[in-house]
């Protein structure tokens, strides 16, 4: 019974590498911003590109979970 093709878990392994890949990219996204060595973090780094990248993290999760399946 543990090779059955029939799972109860409710993703599937793209769904699981996109999850992945999102939390990935939040990590990179707090690397980024702890890079930037502007006082109190307002450079470019800080301020623009690793909100950008965890913002991206953060949503392309969502989407792929909640995009409609045919």
């Amino acid at each position: 019974m543990a090779n059955s093709t029939n799972s109860n878990f409710p993703l599937n392994r793209k769904d699981i590498m996109i999850l992945i890949a999102g939390l990935c990219i939040m990590i990179i996204g707090f690397f980024v911003m702890t890079l930037d060595k502007e006082p109190f973090g307002f450079g470019f780094l800080g301020i623009t590109l690793g909100p950008i990248l965890v913002l991206i993290g953060i949503i392309l999760p969502i989407f792929s979970l909640f995009k409609i399946k045919k």
